[in-house]
């Protein structure tokens, strides 16, 4: 496989983008792996991208602004922001085919948000214990009071835009979780489960001894690393599975 590192320049900010792809005959379009919030960064995807690309499909992780080797500060970025540049990557790496999209926690929502902007495009979900935000959340910097009053508003999860996007998407998805998740209340878990279940081919897998970083998991288990690669890339047939 061939494994480039760019910078990508968007929303005035420069993001370290990789790129890897297959070797032989690939299949058709591309994997964008998003990583979650605080310190993470796409390195922790990394070996998640070599694994879709061994299964011969191309893969693009990048990091956010104000996270890893792009610029920007963390406390600038938003929802909204997320969602913009993640757009901004694929355009320039993905073309015009199909897509996967994987999110680990916060881009829970951005996945939702690209798989609502970008419709059929999109073939395969792969959420990795997701987040979903209130509307209202979108547009406030990370930085912003106002972002943390709404989180911590009681159930505010519930008027998240995630679950009508989900609930719509007739793909492949997999939904992936820890045992027990200290970070994501389990009614978003539930709530983003059952919009799946609605209309794509739909699995689930839990590993009982993994933490919330689920990304970090997954790049030390090779073997439920292939698993969950293979089992996001088998064809969609309409009927919910697991």
């Amino acid at each position: 496989m061939d494994e480039q590192e760019f910078t990508h320049s968007t929303d005035g900010e420069e993001l370290r983008t990789t790129v890897v792809a297959p070797d032989g005959d690939p299949r058709p379009g591309t994997a964008l792996l998003l990583h979650g919030a605080g310190v993470s960064s796409s390195r922790r995807l990394l070996p998640l991208a070599r694994a879709y690309a061994a299964a011969g499909l191309r893969a693009v992780a990048f990091d956010f602004s104000g996270h890893g080797a792009s610029t920007g500060r963390l406390a600038e970025l938003s929802l909204e922001r997320r969602f913009l540049q993640a757009r901004s990557v694929l355009d320039r790496f993905a073309g015009d085919g199909p897509l996967l999209l994987a999110g680990f926690s916060m881009s829970g929502q951005t996945v939702a948000d690209l798989a609502a902007d970008l419709g059929e495009r999109v073939h395969g979900v792969v959420l990795g214990a997701p987040a979903a935000y209130a509307h209202a959340a979108w547009k406030l910097p990370f930085g912003d009071p106002a972002f943390t009053a709404t989180l911590r508003t009681p159930d505010s999860w519930r008027a998240s835009p995630a679950y009508p996007s989900y609930a719509a998407f007739r793909g492949r998805s997999v939904l992936v979780v820890p045992a027990h998740d200290a970070v994501i209340p389990s009614g978003v878990t539930t709530r983003i489960e059952d919009a799946l279940r609605q209309r794509s081919t739909y699995s689930r897998l839990t590993f009982p001894n993994s933490p919330h970083q689920l990304a970090t998991w997954l790049a030390d288990h090779p073997a439920d690393r292939d698993h969950l690669v293979g089992l996001s890339l088998a064809p969609a047939d309409g009927r919910p599975q697991g």
